[in-house]
């Protein structure tokens, strides 16, 4: 089971989101603002992080670029804004995926699993669940 950490400042979409993602069986944490989210995922070393942009105090983007001086876990930004301008600033701030509210569970789902797919998802996956890997061959 994956770990999700949804991090916005609307706890209303954190729940909505809790609700929809464990019907498909995940493992979701919620966060209400960027310094909680921090704080979580040193604790909880989520598999991908769902990270809102437009958030009080610590924005997403500060959240971003905090996540990415300690840990290499895909973040996914699904946020209201859909210029291209924000998308690419969010990328370029260290985000692997952007989404635009509201989004369809089945594409959110399609892009959480492409993101589970990636090499680091699938390292902090295994160390969460102690397996281990055969060696490559010589």
């Amino acid at each position: 089971m994956y770990k999700i950490l949804a991090i916005d400042d609307d706890p209303a979409m954190t729940e909505l989101l809790a609700l929809l993602l464990k019907t498909h069986s995940l493992d979701v944490h919620m966060a209400n603002s960027g310094e909680e989210g921090i704080k979580l995922i040193r604790e909880i070393s989520p598999d991908v992080i769902i990270l809102d942009l437009m958030m009080p105090g610590m924005d997403g983007w500060q959240v971003c670029a905090q996540v990415r001086a300690f840990s290499d876990v895909p973040i996914l930004i699904l946020s209201a804004l859909d210029s291209p301008g924000m998308v690419a600033s969010a990328l370029d701030a260290g985000a692997d995926d952007y989404l635009v509210k509201p989004v369809p569970v089945g594409v959110l789902l399609a892009h959480l699993n492409s993101l589970t797919r990636r090499p680091v998802a699938k390292k902090n996956f295994r160390n969460n669940m102690n397996i281990k890997t055969a060696p490559s061959p010589a």
